[in-house]
């Protein structure tokens, strides 16, 4: 069966992002939480006192509550092909979810920054005649990027030449 399409129930298959956006996201997480650490227990404890060093610990608590929600956010975020649009779906408190029918996409593009690349991943990014349409599924296997990215453009191109 193929990816997206639906299944004998009718409903969309989902994908789930890979664990490559959710690893990048707590390797800064730690980076960034260790960094002001060090930078607050040094920093007060040298301008106040040593006891006033102790308030760094909150990088530390702010470490393992952002920890669980990147988990949170990260299995929140999935997408969907089906015959004559692509869903995605994201959100943990407000769920949302974007349907991009394939005759309306103007531009999809594949991007990836520095970290991303460092880390194997890339953003799709859709864009459409609305100015308000994000729609964007970070966090793809770069294979898996470009391949949605030619699907889409060759579904899109077809979808549109009927207008």
């Amino acid at each position: 069966m193929d990816t997206g399409t639906k299944g004998e129930t009718g409903a969309p298959q989902w994908v789930g992002l890979p664990g490559g956006l959710l690893t990048m996201r707590r390797t800064l997480l730690a980076f960034w939480a260790g960094l002001l650490t060090v930078g607050t227990g040094l920093l007060l404890g040298l301008l106040v006192g040593p006891p006033w060093a102790a308030a760094a610990a909150f990088w530390p608590a702010a470490l393992g509550w952002g920890w669980v929600l990147l988990g949170r956010n990260w299995r929140s975020w999935r997408y969907a092909e089906r015959a004559d649009d692509l869903l995605i779906s994201r959100g943990v408190l407000w769920r949302e979810q974007t349907v991009v029918p394939y005759g309306r996409m103007q531009l999809v593009e594949v991007t990836s920054g520095p970290v991303e690349r460092r880390f194997g991943l890339a953003s799709l990014q859709l864009h459409t005649a609305a100015a308000a349409t994000d729609a964007r599924i970070p966090g793809l296997a770069p294979a898996e990027a470009e391949r949605l990215r030619d699907r889409l453009t060759a579904l899109g191109e077809a979808r549109s030449a009927g207008l």
